[in-house]
């Protein structure tokens, strides 16, 4: 079956477009919030987690003048596919791809980063159907969660920020986990789609210093309209997409 118009034409933002008909996983809302929300402050290396598309990178980037960002991705495809998306950017200088796993880089590099962001696989269990591509980039099998805090915990500069997004209660048991590799949720976004709905994601921030958290809340529609966005959503992207 060949593929639509829709399938191959590149998803674009206000400064920059992102080809993603080759990825399992497409830009998506999880990875735009986390690019818009992620503290860039200060922050001159900061390090991508299983990239994909580069979209969170591109993000940060844009955000992030004076910082130079690496992707990270154990997937070779995807990999070109940031490539090109980095090389087609106005940032093409300060963004590098890597392909190799999470777990060989952080044992072999002596690069450490101010901040480091994830948009993580999170399911864990289950099967896998006729089409596999899409169900392993959302399982934990490449990048378990404690393979992921180990490396942050070697890659993470002393007063570096760690930051990721998650369904709400895996959110939750990573905030545990993390506390035994001495990392700690410094501040936390519940999203919830609606105000009157339940938190279904959470965008979280860990740190090496043990201090109180700071929560605050973001919906992202009014109602169930499609265009229906709330203020504080239509602020936090404003300076990404078109629509706002």
């Amino acid at each position: 079956m060949a593929k639509t118009e829709k399938q191959t034409a590149p998803f674009q933002f206000k400064q920059f477009a992102v080809q993603q008909d080759r990825c399992a996983m497409k830009v998506g809302t999880d990875g735009i919030m986390l690019g818009a929300w992620a503290q860039v402050d200060a922050a001159t290396q900061a390090l991508d987690i299983g990239t994909g598309t580069g979209v969170i990178a591109l993000m940060l980037a844009q955000r992030a003048p004076e910082a130079t960002i690496h992707a990270i991705d154990i997937d070779d495809v995807a990999c070109e596919q940031a490539g090109e998306n980095f090389a087609s950017s106005p940032w093409e200088k300060r963004l590098s791809v890597i392909q190799e796993a999470i777990q060989d880089y952080a044992r072999t590099t002596r690069t450490t980063y101010d901040l480091i962001v994830s948009n993580p696989p999170f399911f864990s269990g289950g099967t896998f159907g006729m089409k596999e591509e899409r169900a392993i980039a959302r399982q934990t099998v490449r990048m378990p969660h404690g393979d992921l805090l180990i490396a942050v915990r070697q890659l993470l500069a002393k007063n570096g920020r760690f930051c990721l997004v998650l369904p709400y209660l895996e959110g939750l048991r990573f905030q545990e986990r993390a506390e035994e590799y001495h990392l700690f949720c410094t501040k936390v976004t519940e999203v919830r789609p609606k105000p009157d709905a339940a938190v279904n994601r959470l965008l979280m921030q860990f740190e090496q210093e043990d201090r109180p958290t700071e929560t605050d809340q973001l919906a992202i529609r009014a109602t169930e309209a499609e265009d229906s966005y709330t203020p504080a959503y239509r602020a936090l992207l404003q300076e990404f997409l078109l629509k706002f």
